[in-house]
């Protein structure tokens, strides 16, 4: 199965995903911004300005790379990934479907006010968020009009309520439980360096 976080960015998907692996047995995550930097490492410089869902190849590789590993593997596969473009959404996700894959599709829903306050929280002056700022309109948008799946509305959630609202929605059994204290707070710190 395909377990699917999508979300404007700074909504917490990332977090999410890697507590929830961490929480359920059998279950890893996999990253499609690794395939953007892939195109971008190997093509001398041609895509480094666009976003590389805008490259055909970066969903088409994504979407045969999923659908790859769903056949051959019997856990659950986590997909921390905004996708806010409705003919990308088709193209990856609905064509998943078709081949009869398992997709679990959920929305971190964020207000906007909210968002801005985790994208500046999280940044500590180091990442640029702007990036991201800019492009909280155009997912509100989406997730409002075109892509307009099962929502979980998280602006008063911790990732530990989200964890545990996606399990239950998607019908999965977590074995392990919470993090407290310090060992909360490394394993955090760890995601949070792993995605920079």
């Amino acid at each position: 199965m395909i377990l699917w976080i999508n979300g404007a960015f700074g909504s917490g998907k990332t977090s999410a995903a890697f507590e929830l692996n961490r929480r359920l047995p059998h279950s890893f995550v996999y990253d499609p911004e690794n395939v953007g930097y892939f195109i971008r490492r190997n093509t001398n410089g041609l895509f480094s300005d666009e976003d590389f869902q805008d490259i055909p190849l970066w969903r088409e590789m994504n979407y045969k790379i999923l659908r790859m590993i769903a056949e051959k593997y019997d856990g659950t596969l986590i997909v921390p990934m905004t996708l806010v473009n409705p003919g990308y959404y088709s193209e990856i996700i609905e064509r998943l479907v078709s081949d009869g894959i398992e997709v679990k599709h959920y929305i971190l829903y964020v207000s906007p006010g909210e968002i801005k306050r985790r994208l500046r929280k999280r940044s500590f002056g180091i990442r640029n968020a702007d990036f991201a700022i800019d492009a909280i309109n155009r997912c509100v948008n989406s997730f409002d009009n075109h892509i307009t799946d099962v929502k979980i509305h998280t602006d008063k959630m911790s990732i530990d309520e989200v964890v545990e609202k996606l399990a239950d929605l998607a019908g999965l059994q977590l074995a392990a439980g919470r993090l407290t204290g310090i060992r909360k707070l490394i394993f955090r710190a760890k995601v949070y360096c792993r995605h920079m």
